[in-house]
C-alpha cells in the first residue's frame, strides 16, 4: 500500500504544529464581498479560475446535470472504504470514477477503476492525442472491442456490450463536458480569473474559450472523479479549523496522483429539490456551497473562500494543487462535483499491469515435449522483477479490484473480463514461485546460488505475507461487514490448504520459515 503511514505522520505533525503557532487565534480569509478580495486572488491565487455558469452551453449543462442524477438514481455513486492512518474509514462523499478505458486512479490507498466514458471511435482517437501515449490507448482501444465485442453483430457500437443506453448516455455527457474543459482551461488568458466574481450578485458570463495562435490548447484529461454530497445525511461535518471558515464536508487537502503541474476542473452543481431525494423546498435561498482554499502550510497569507453557484465551474490551473490546498464547504443543498484530472497513470492502466506481467513471465520456459517449466534466468535482478510483480498485481489490482472496485460491475462489465484474466496471469505467478522456491532447496545446486535465490526470495515472500493478512483484516472489519452482499469486500484471491490448483498456500508462515532456517545453513 504505496501511501506511507510516515507520510501521514509527518502530515499529522504539520498539521498540530500549525495550531500550535496559532495558539487559538484564526487566519483571516476573504470573500468576494470583502475588500481586497480579488488582489488577494490575483496576487496570491492565480491559478484559480472561476467560470460561472453561463460560460457553458444550456444544453452542456442540460445533459450533464440529466447525467449526474441519473447515475445517482442508479446508485453508481458509491462511499469508498478507505485506509487513513492505518485504519478503515467510509468516506464522507459518495464517488463514481469515469474515465478512458482501462485507466484507474488511486487515492487513500484505494484504487477505482474506470467506468469508461462512451464516445464515437474518431471523436476517442482525438481524446487520445497529448497527455496519454497514442500507442498505449489505441491498445487499450483495441482491447476494448476484443473484450467487448464478443457475440456482438458487426454493426453494433462496442461499447453497447459493457452497459445499457442510460448509463452509456450519461457516461457520454460527462465526456462532452470533460472535452470542453480540456479545450476551455489552456485558452483562458492569463489576466482574467477574476472577472465573473467582481460583483457576487452579478454573474455577467465569460467569452469562449480563445487560444492564442499558435499556443494549443494541452490539458488532457483522463478521468474524472465524480462526487456526490447530501448535508442531511453527513454527520458530525467538522468545524474548519483554521480560519473558522464554516462545516467541512471535504477537508483540506492535494488532489493526489495527478501529473506534475497539471490543472484540475471542477463543474459544480447544486441539486434542485425535485432532483434528488433530500433537497431542501424553503422559499429562503439555501446557503451556497463552497471551496476554500489556502497556501498549504502557510499562516500568514489569508484564506480565500469562493462561493459556487449551480453550473459554476472552477479550475486550479498550473501547480496551485501542489502548493495550496483546498477544502469544500458545506452548502444546505445536495452537491454533485466532477472533477476532471490529468491522473498520473504510468502504472495505472490495465496496458502497464499487462505489460509487467509479461515481463515477469517471459523467465519461465516451457518444454514443449513434456510440458514442464523451469526458470530460464536465475539472476537476482530477473527473479526479483517477477516477483516484485507477483506482489503488484496481487494487491494494487485484484485484491483492490475485489475489495470494492467489483461493485461496479453490475452496472457496467468492461473490467470483467480483463480482470479473470490478471487472475489467470497471478497463477501462473504462483507458479513462478514454486520454481524459484525448488532451486533454494535443492541440494544439487551451487550453495552460492541457492543462498542468491533465498535472500531474493524473502523479503518479497514476506511482503506478500503481511499483505494478504492486511487484506483479510480489511475484508473481515466490522465497517466491511455493515455493506449490503453486492458492495461488500472480498478477500479474493483465496484458497484453502490442499487445493490441487494452487502450487503453494495461501498462508506463507511456514515457507518463510524454511527459507529462513535456510540462509541460516547456508
Amino acid at each position: 500500500m504505496k501511501r506511507s503511514d510516515s507520510s501521514e505522520r509527518e502530515k499529522k505533525r504539520k498539521r498540530q504544529r500549525l495550531l500550535q503557532e496559532l495558539g487559538g487565534q484564526r487566519i483571516p480569509f476573504l470573500s468576494p464581498s470583502d475588500p481586497g478580495f480579488q488582489e488577494l486572488w490575483k496576487s496570491s491565487y492565480p491559478g484559480l479560475v472561476l467560470r460561472r455558469a453561463d460560460a457553458l452551453p444550456p444544453d452542456l449543462h442540460a445533459r450533464v446535470q440529466a447525467a449526474l442524477c441519473s447515475l445517482h438514481g442508479r446508485g453508481c455513486l458509491l462511499r469508498d472504504l478507505v485506509r487513513v492512518r492505518g485504519r478503515d474509514v467510509f468516506t464522507a462523499v459518495s464517488r463514481a470514477l469515469l474515465g478512458l478505458p482501462g485507466h484507474t486512479y488511486r487515492y487513500l490507498n484505494t484504487r477505482l477503476f474506470t467506468i469508461p466514458w462512451h464516445c464515437g471511435e474518431e471523436e476517442q482517437e482525438e481524446e487520445e492525442k497529448g497527455g496519454v501515449p497514442k500507442e498505449e490507448e489505441q491498445k487499450a482501444q483495441k482491447h476494448e472491442g476484443e473484450v467487448q465485442g464478443q457475440g456482438q453483430g458487426a454493426g453494433e457500437r462496442k461499447a453497447e456490450a459493457c452497459c445499457d443506453q442510460e448509463l452509456r448516455a450519461a457516461c457520454k455527457a460527462l465526456w462532452e463536458l470533460n472535452r470542453f474543459f480540456c479545450e476551455d482551461v489552456n485558452c483562458r488568458e492569463a489576466g482574467d480569473h477574476g472577472r465573473d466574481v467582481e460583483d457576487p450578485q452579478v454573474s455577467e458570463g465569460s467569452p469562449q474559450p480563445q487560444c492564442s495562435k499558435g499556443s494549443p490548447c494541452t490539458a488532457q484529461f483522463n478521468v474524472t472523479l465524480l462526487n456526490y454530497m447530501d448535508p442531511a445525511t453527513m454527520d458530525q461535518l467538522k468545524e474548519e479549523p483554521y480560519y473558522g471558515m464554516g462545516k467541512m464536508a471535504v477537508g483540506w487537502h492535494h488532489d493526489e496522483n495527478l501529473v506534475p503541474s497539471s490543472s484540475v476542473a471542477v463543474y459544480n452543481y447544486s441539486c434542485q429539490d425535485d432532483k434528488v431525494e433530500g433537497g431542501g423546498s424553503e422559499d429562503v435561498a439555501p446557503a451556497s456551497w463552497r471551496v476554500g482554499l489556502k497556501v498549504a502550510w502557510d499562516i500568514n497569507t489569508p484564506g480565500l473562500v469562493l462561493p459556487l453557484q449551480s453550473g459554476d465551474c472552477y479550475y486550479m490551473r498550473d501547480d496551485l494543487n501542489r502548493t495550496h490546498q483546498h477544502c469544500v464547504l458545506a452548502g444546505e443543498m445536495s452537491r454533485f462535483s466532477s472533477t476532471h484530472r490529468v491522473a498520473e497513470c504510468s502504472t495505472g492502466t490495465l496496458e502497464y499491469i499487462r505489460r509487467r506481467c509479461k515481463e515477469a513471465l517471459d523467465n519461465v520456459s516451457t518444454d514443449p515435449d513434456t510440458g514442464c517449466k523451469s526458470l530460464r534466468s536465475l539472476s537476482p535482478s530477473t527473479l526479483q522483477l517477477s516477483e516484485e510483480v507477483h506482489n503488484e498485481v496481487e494487491f494494487e489490482w485484484l485484491r483492490q479490484y475485489w475489495f470494492q472496485g467489483r461493485r461496479y460491475s453490475r452496472f457496467c462489465n468492461w473490467w470483467n473480463k480483463p480482470m479473470e484474466q490478471l487472475e489467470e496471469v497471478w497463477k501462473e505467478m504462483e507458479s513462478l514461485t514454486q520454481l524459484t522456491l525448488a532451486v533454494a532447496e535443492d541440494d544439487g545446486c551451487e550453495e552460492q546460488r541457492r543462498k542468491e535465490v533465498a535472500e531474493t526470495l524473502l523479503p518479497t515472500l514476506t511482503e506478500r505475507q503481511q499483505h494478504r493478512l492486511t487484506w483479510k483484516e480489511r475484508c473481515e472489519s466490522r465497517l466491511a461487514q455493515t455493506l449490503p452482499p453486492e458492495e461488500a469486500p472480498v478477500n479474493r484471491p483465496y484458497w484453502c490448504d490442499g487445493d490441487p490448483s494452487m502450487p503453494l498456500p495461501f498462508d506463507l508462515t511456514d515457507i518463510i520459515s524454511r527459507v529462513e532456517s535456510l540462509l541460516w545453513k547456508l
